[in-house]
């Protein structure tokens, strides 16, 4: 399939990650009185995941997400050639989803946008972490993001079982760090509702590309050190599950 279409299906799945999990924080988080609250939106972003793997993952390998696609050029399951397609359609498909759910948003009288499901660190972290708290949390939590991509796609794992285990390692870490920095690992996430909020959300945006860039470099490389043998790139691999 050309690099066209599959940097299409990449927009359509940003979208639904980021307008299911934002979604999810935005409108239905602290609903009155039935308020679905952390656990809620951190089984809405793994959801959103495991639902568009089995969708897309074998048109495009279901990326939605640059730091994702950094770790597999690194892994060699992903050609560079392709990278800045994917990661282009990846933030289309986030500012697209955002702006979707802004006018649904609005649509509730007295709304009032708040930090929008941004990310963030020091005051603007939901449990007030430091800078330095914030990028080891996103470090780490991509890293092992990574592993577990790689892990499930690899050709020795169990066949068909991928996108649970990645959608359920999503969950797992917004478990985690929600209460850090409102959960990134995805920079194309923390840009579509920072373009939004302006202000104090695009001046931290630069610590939501960075760390999970970094994460998912340093996933790749324990990966191919200690666990790697030759792969199939990673939308073939997905085509078998």
């Amino acid at each position: 399939m050309s690099l066209f279409k599959r940097s299409i299906a990449e927009m359509f799945g940003t979208f639904w990650l980021v307008f299911g999990g934002c979604g999810a924080a935005v409108l239905a988080a602290a609903f009155p009185a039935l308020g679905i609250g952390f656990a809620g939106v951190a089984l809405a972003f793994g959801l959103t995941v495991l639902t568009m793997a089995f969708a897309i993952g074998h048109v495009s390998g279901c990326h939605l997400n640059p730091a994702v696609s950094v770790g597999l050029v690194v892994a060699k399951r992903f050609p560079v050639s392709e990278l800045p397609a994917y990661v282009v359609a990846q933030v289309l498909g986030a500012i697209f989803a955002s702006g979707t759910l802004y006018e649904i948003a609005v649509g509730k009288p007295g709304w009032v946008m708040g930090g929008f499901a941004s990310n963030g660190y020091d005051v603007h972290s939901p449990g007030g972490y430091s800078l330095a708290a914030c990028f080891i949390c996103e470090v780490v939590c991509t890293a092992f993001f990574l592993l577990v991509i790689l892990g499930s796609t690899d050709e020795r794992a169990p066949k068909g079982f991928a996108p649970i285990a990645i959608g359920l390692a999503l969950t797992l870490i917004h478990l985690i760090s929600i209460p850090v920095t409102n959960t990134s690992v995805n920079p194309a996430r923390s840009t579509g509702p920072a373009l939004f909020v302006h202000g104090w959300a695009l001046s931290q945006l630069w610590l939501f590309w960075v760390a999970p860039i970094f994460g998912a470099i340093a996933g790749a490389v324990i990966s191919n050190v200690f666990f790697a043998e030759p792969q199939e790139p990673l939308r073939e691999a997905m085509s078998k599950e």
